[in-house]
This record gives structure tokens, C-alpha cells and sequence, in this order.
């Protein structure tokens, strides 16, 4: 008996020293978030995304992004590299092309191209052949290590630029096992590497907006096209920068005339698309975690964390969620599904008659009617 007490008070001694010791891939850094606000005013509890209809993707997962392109098909991308297409109302399904990475976010060009935000080899573009480009990898000497999201500027009259994000020059997607694997160690590490950069400058060369970001993800543009909005996944809120900034640091908070539009966000936001009658769409892709909130002055608990297996990690519940939001960051609409059936909702994608819900994980392309409520 004396033997085996040793026995377990050395194991027990182990563990310990392995919980606090052993080697992880982040050297978490503390931050304050605000109190989470829960479920209440604009963001009431609600039901209005369950019951979606579904477009089957032939085995694909991971809408993640959805267009409609110049040609009048619907466009996305799945975790197999694919980009896929089809017809608005899902028929006709046809791979598009095939990168060898992970499309995130994509916009078209002037001419119709497909610039693409893919996470393992930088920012895109793809001819209506199929014929992939890549437009820049890095910023100068500095790899870019996770493009995001990506929108191209409209103005005829101006140079054609293409601002995207790299959500963190700490993780990359390829190096770290992939998109969701690297996004859970940056904002668990919270040491807020990730920036705005823009293609197509005067120089034709990558240029640094801003930096400082905890997991930049979701960009979009003004209707003037002089301010771009950007989702801080791992802060739980929404920017609005300007588009002629460069070489901000925002790490320490507003500054250059960039300024936090949306704040303390009841989940952590994603994609950001332009909807119609000037609002703009941001998906909820998880919901917060008391687990998480209360750990963020604790930076040793979440290395701990990563020294657990992976079914003990505090991932937080499914739960649909999307809202839309004024460029004065008012809240015009709140869609909401408790029970999280269509997963990890990332934004919203308005046609005139339908309204597309992009997802990280899901099997199929969730869609409804387009409400009357939304003018």
C-alpha cells in the first residue's frame, strides 16, 4: 500500500509538472474584454435563422464565402481548396477551380477576375479559365502567413486596389494544421499580430494599413469607398479605418482616424458582406464563453488549456447568429438559431429574392426566402 501511495503521489507530481511545464505553441499575453452583454437590446434572443433550407454541395464542407458573380452564378468555397459555382438556386454545382489552399474570402475584379483570399497562399487571382495568379504572398520580406478576407475598390475613376487581411503573422493555416487550428491558437495567445494590408497601391506593391489586430478577419468598404470595416475576431468587435490609412498601429487602440465602430459584441465576429439599402452583414460565428472571458487576465490558464486534450478545450457552443449593421454602426436586423443546427455561421449574402448563410463547418449551403421585413 505504502508502495502504491508513491506511486500516485508521483503521477500526481507529473501531471503537474506537465500542465504547467510541458511545451505549448503560444505565449499568451493578458487582455481586459468588457463584461459580455448577453443576449439583450438589439441582440435579443430570437429564432428568425432556424428552419433554413438547405443546398446540397455534393460532399463538400465549408461554405465559408459567397458571391454572386458578373455571370449571374452563385460562387463559394469548401475546405477542399475548391471554389464551386452553380446557379442561384443550387442546380447545375461545378467546380470552379482548385487552388491546393483554402479560399476564405473572394470579391471580383474590374474585369471579372476572382481575387481570392486563400489562407495558405496569399492573395488571388483567377481567370475565368480557372488560371490562378498569385498576387502577393508577402509584405515586403514578411510572409503573409493567413489571408482572410478581401474586397476590391469600385471607383473607375481611381486605381483599383484590393485591401485583405492576414489574420495573424503568428499562425499560419498551412503550418498549424489548418484555418480553425490556427484561429484558436492565435486569439487563445491574444497577441493580437494580425493586419490590414492592400494590393495595388501606386507602386503595384503590398502595402501595410494597419497592424495590431487580434485576428483580423471580415473586410469590407463604404458606399464612398473612403472607410474600410474590419472584424477583430478575438476581441469580439468591429473597426472602421480609413481606406487612405497606412502603417497604423492600432495595438493600443484608436489612432489615425481609425476608430472602434461595434464593441463588446456578443460573439466573435467573421465575414463582413455588403447587403442592400446600406446596411452591411457580419456573422456570428461562435457565441462567447464565460470559460474563455474569465481566462483573459490569465494568460498561464490558457496555456494550461492547450495541455489538455482537445475535448476538455472551452470551445464554445453551435449557435446561428447574424446581425446587420448601419456605417454608423447601428443594428437594423438580429437572426438568431439557439440550437445551432446550421453550424458556425460566418455572414449573410443578399439576392434580390434570397438570402445565403455562409458557414465554416457546415455540409450544405443554408438559404431562405428573403424576408419582407428587410427593405
Amino acid at each position: 500500500m505504502k508502495k502504491a501511495g508513491i506511486a500516485l503521489l508521483l503521477l500526481l507530481a507529473l501531471l503537474v509538472v506537465y500542465l504547467l511545464l510541458w511545451p505549448v505553441p503560444i505565449a499568451a499575453a493578458s487582455w481586459a474584454p468588457l463584461a459580455p452583454p448577453g443576449y439583450q437590446g438589439a441582440h435579443a434572443a430570437n429564432t428568425r435563422l432556424a428552419g433554413l433550407r438547405l443546398i446540397d454541395l455534393g460532399g463538400e464542407e465549408g461554405p465559408e464565402h459567397v458571391r454572386i458573380g458578373p455571370d449571374g452564378l452563385l460562387y463559394t468555397t469548401v475546405v477542399s481548396g475548391k471554389v464551386l459555382r452553380m446557379a442561384p438556386d443550387g442546380s447545375g454545382l461545378q467546380t470552379h477551380v482548385n487552388t491546393g489552399g483554402r479560399v476564405l474570402g473572394f470579391d471580383f475584379d474590374r474585369e471579372g477576375r476572382l481575387i481570392a483570399a486563400d489562407a495558405m497562399r496569399g492573395l488571388l487571382r483567377i481567370g475565368a479559365g480557372g488560371e490562378v495568379q498569385v498576387l502577393s504572398d508577402r509584405l515586403g520580406e514578411d510572409p503573409i502567413r493567413y489571408a482572410d478576407a478581401v474586397v476590391v475598390s469600385r471607383d473607375p475613376a481611381a486605381p483599383q486596389q484590393m485591401f485583405f487581411t492576414d489574420a495573424s503573422t503568428r499562425f499560419g493555416a498551412r503550418e498549424w494544421g489548418g484555418t480553425f487550428e490556427a484561429s484558436v491558437l492565435d486569439i487563445l495567445e491574444q497577441s493580437a499580430t494580425g493586419r490590414v494590408l492592400v494590393y495595388g497601391d501606386a507602386d503595384g506593391r503590398t502595402a501595410l494599413v494597419a497592424k495590431g489586430l487580434s485576428f483580423a478577419n471580415g473586410i469590407a468598404l463604404s458606399a464612398d469607398e473612403q472607410t474600410l470595416f474590419v472584424a477583430e475576431t478575438g476581441r469580439y468587435r468591429i473597426w472602421a479605418i480609413p481606406a487612405s490609412a497606412r502603417g497604423l498601429d492600432l495595438s493600443g487602440g484608436p489612432t489615425g482616424g481609425a476608430r472602434i465602430l461595434l464593441d463588446n459584441l456578443p460573439g466573435y465576429p467573421d465575414n463582413l458582406m455588403r447587403g442592400d439599402a446600406g446596411r452591411l452583414w457580419v456573422g456570428l460565428v461562435k457565441p462567447r464563453n464565460p470559460v474563455i472571458d474569465n481566462m483573459a487576465a490569465k494568460p498561464w490558464l490558457r496555456e494550461m488549456t492547450l495541455r489538455l486534450p482537445r475535448s476538455l478545450w472551452p470551445v464554445p457552443k453551435a449557435y446561428g447568429h447574424v446581425a446587420a449593421f448601419t456605417e454608423d454602426g447601428r443594428i437594423v436586423a438580429d437572426w438568431q438559431d439557439p440550437s445551432g443546427q446550421y453550424p458556425d455561421t460566418t455572414a449573410v449574402t443578399e439576392t434580390a429574392d434570397r438570402v445565403y448563410i455562409q458557414s465554416l463547418h457546415a455540409h450544405s449551403l443554408g438559404w431562405m426566402p428573403r424576408p419582407s421585413t428587410l427593405p
